[in-house]
């Protein structure tokens, strides 16, 4: 059956190419494409399964493969004229780069797999399991919600262990040659064995910081004996039904070395609060957990994305624990374990709340992290060369990979037609009429299949700005990994930043100068439309091109442009009934939103009259998980009145560490807030609508992002982003290593009193103490 399914995508595949390479007139292309264009809009409005799926893909792929034949036969300018050639061949190259990744992500998503659920029911033996929760510089009160919220997962208590991995914490640390450094580390041990003390968790420690996150889980693996092992963010807090929906698909396949689902933030990232898109669009990362992983699940691809993941012990075994030679170690495990014949799982629920960069900077540093890391993998364990993987694996692997060398592109892609309009160069042999009939059509196609395929989950153009505002900053870090693969190495993104005031990034200044450049390249067009109206055609469809540029350019403006953000922790809304004792009284109300920190609680008109901002009262409310208690202690930092009641501001005064569980269990108790929320933002807008929106956008964030030019300015000290390696101390020679890369066997396993601490492996290096890895 599968190989006649094979010579059927065969010949179909040979008969497009036959008719793609047939010489037609100018015309006849333009009509055929516009008939293609039309067909497709029209299929939109149908099941965008089965057969029609394929037939808008196949009418799609016909366009693009003519446009790349007419593209290398017909516009590539002489070898002969290297001024024209070397920038000609440049775009030439960042185009079929595009095509290649457009075919990839057809094949990858051609049928997403929505996999059934499989919870577990009573009948299912209940298998021990290790959470890990690696930390390096999160502070105690992040750690307690997380760790507070693992402790309350709907799971057997006697079957499930807690641990907290701290990297932070190290001998390594502790015996730095920085004093600041040291007394941090030495004070940050003492503060988190007490916590993990306090909450029920095992605290766990090791020498030296070998192997950055992948050593630091390899250190649990060795210091634990769970059958399956779950992999928590510090600031990923997982709702009480996580394992209940994961852990019943390993039971119908022993060879399942993974289940991993979605990361779901409860912030947005800089582009969504500076653009203000984080109630009405979909956030970046919806794209790819509610599309691509679950085309890649098709294909047995789905890979271990670092956190909100389950994974089987006795697989990480075989291959000697994480993978640790990239700073991606979660794909690189994947990528190991599907080569040993290993299964994959993707759940599309999301049962985690995590938090997003806060600031431009921090947003690139991770960004930059994950572009080197999945380009290491690609050039240091190349799936195409990788034994075992089938061909749907190795095309999945290698669209996942090659989509970090955009930056190449991109950055092409913006200064290609100013070579035209200020210097005159002539990189694309083409007339006007061709421009418009072959790559006009081919661009509506290509933002019309997109459309098709990711309507739900990413408004046109959003893809462009995203990739736009982190070329500028990651064909810096991807040219260091292309020089070097092995020199970078592994970094925490920071989470819960503010900004006391509206300011430019730090990183905001080649924004301004690239702008300003493409508004010179909007003047150079009409001087030469006014001063050469024989090539005016050119001029204009040149010009166009760089338009588009500058409106992108403008949007990101707009995105480094930074507004305020006063808030440490965001609020969650929901609805919520509770008691307020204060004094002697017990006053009914009712909880509006929440964060880890506070609680916005509505109190009715005939309520406590009295209080006032200072006041000390206690919430009683019915947590989901069985607690020992559920009175909450706050402090009320606000009070609004109107005729129907009482709005209070209050702020958790947590005075015993297990309180921490009543807060897990308001923010992050029920998955059915995040897939709720989730589900109101994926709203599929049309072509037509999106270019209006985004327009709309664009304009009017290059207004307040030059507006800032008079109002802000940028902090001092820019974060350095991309090749930039964390210099950490090495282990000894001769000290002892385990079977998992490292790990510790010094380590400090606490889980009651912290016992007496052996000593590591001696530092012979300082460490950096601003460490943003």
């Amino acid at each position: 059956m599968k190989f006649v399914a094979f010579l059927a995508w065969l010949v179909t595949f040979g008969v497009i190419v036959f008719l793609v390479i047939q010489p037609v007139s100018l015309n006849t292309h333009f009509v055929t494409a516009m008939i293609v264009i039309i067909v497709i809009a029209v299929l939109k409005m149908f099941d965008r399964r089965g057969v029609l799926r394929a037939i808008v893909l196949a009418l799609g792929a016909a366009v693009v493969l003519r446009y790349v034949y007419w593209r290398t036969t017909s516009t590539i300018p002489p070898v002969t004229e290297l001024t024209n050639f070397v920038p000609g061949i440049l775009l030439y190259l960042a185009e079929m780069y595009s095509v290649l990744m457009l075919f990839l992500a057809l094949f990858t998503i051609a049928d997403p797999f929505d996999r059934p659920r499989r919870a577990l029911s009573q009948d299912d033996v209940r298998p021990t399991v290790d959470v890990f929760v690696p930390s390096l510089n999160e502070g105690a009160q992040f750690l307690a919600t997380t760790l507070s919220a693992a402790k309350q997962l709907d799971y057997p208590s006697d079957r499930l262990a807690v641990y907290l991995l701290d990297d932070g914490g190290t001998d390594e640390r502790r015996e730095a040659a920085d004093p600041a450094v040291a007394e941090a580390a030495r004070n940050r041990r003492k503060e988190l064995q007490a916590l993990a003390h306090k909450l029920g968790v095992k605290y766990l420690t090791r020498g030296a910081n070998i192997n950055a996150k992948a050593g630091n889980l390899n250190n649990g693996l060795a210091h634990s004996c769970g059958e399956f092992v779950v992999v928590f963010d510090a600031d990923h807090a997982p709702a009480r039904d996580f394992l209940n929906e994961t852990l019943g698909h390993f039971a119908d396949d022993e060879r399942l070395f993974l289940v991993q689902t979605p990361h779901f933030f409860i912030n947005p990232d800089p582009l969504e609060h500076n653009l203000e898109t984080w109630n009405r669009m979909p956030s970046e990362n919806e794209m790819f957990y509610g599309v691509i992983q679950k085309g890649l699940d098709k294909w047995n691809a789905s890979f271990f994305c670092g956190s909100a993941a389950v994974l089987r012990r006795s697989a990480l075994e075989e291959i000697g624990g994480f993978a640790g030679t990239s700073v991606t170690e979660d794909a690189e495990t994947s990528l190991e374990l599907h080569a040993r014949g290993w299964n994959s799982a993707y759940v599309e629920r999301p049962m985690i709340a995590g938090l997003q960069p806060e600031t431009f900077a921090n947003f690139i540093g991770q960004r930059s992290r994950w572009c080197q890391g999945m380009t290491q993998i690609l050039m240091l364990r190349n799936p195409l060369l990788r034994p075992g993987l089938s061909v749907a694996q190795r095309l999945s692997y290698l669209s996942s990979m090659c989509y970090w060398l955009f930056p190449l592109a991109r950055t092409i892609f913006l200064f290609a037609p100013l070579c035209y309009l200020f210097f005159g160069l002539s990189i694309f042999e083409a007339s006007g009429a061709e421009f418009a009939g072959y790559t006009i059509t081919y661009l509506a196609v290509n933002v019309l299949l997109q459309n098709y395929l990711w309507s739900g989950v990413r408004w046109p153009f959003i893809s462009e700005l995203y990739e736009t505002i982190q070329s500028v900053y990651l064909v810096r870090a991807l040219g260091s990994v292309l020089v070097s693969p092995k020199r970078p190495t592994f970094r925490v993104t920071a989470k819960g930043e503010t900004n006391r005031a509206s300011r430019i990034s730090e990183l905001g200044a080649p924004f301004y100068v690239i702008f300003f450049l493409l508004a010179a390249g909007v003047v150079a067009m009409g001087w030469r439309v006014v001063a050469q109206p024989s090539n005016a055609d050119i001029a204009l469809v040149v010009g166009g091109w760089n338009l588009f540029n500058l409106l992108l350019m403008g949007a990101a403006l707009g995105v480094v442009a930074e507004r305020r953000q006063l808030r440490t922790s965001q609020r969650v809304a929901i609805e919520r009934p509770a008691e307020i004792i204060f004094g002697d009284r017990v006053i009914p109300a009712r909880i509006d939103d929440v964060s880890i920190t506070g609680a916005r609680i509505l109190v009715p008109a005939n309520g406590i009259r009295q209080v006032r901002p200072g006041d000390d009262v206690v919430m009683r409310f019915k947590p989901a998980a069985p607690l020992a208690s559920n009175e909450l202690p706050l402090t009320v930092r606000s009070v609004l009145r109107d005729d129907a009641g009482m709005a209070l501001g209050a702020e958790f005064a947590v005075a015993d560490p297990k309180q921490y569980a009543l807060v897990a269990d308001l923010v992050f108790a029920d998955s059915q807030e995040w897939v709720r929320f989730q589900a109101a933002r994926r709203e599929g807008i049309g072509v037509v609508r999106g270019t209006v929106e985004f327009v709309q956008l664009s304009l009017y964030q290059t207004v307040r992002g030059l507006s800032y030019l008079l109002t802000s300015s940028a902090p001092k000290g820019a974060a350095e982003v991309g090749g930039e390696e964390e210099r950490t101390a090495p282990i000894q020679r001769g000290a002892r290593v385990t079977r998992f890369p490292g790990a510790d066997p010094s380590a400090v396993v606490t889980t009651g009193n912290p016992p007496a601490i052996v000593a590591g492996s001696a530092v012979t290096r300082s460490l950096n103490p601003a460490v943003d890895r």
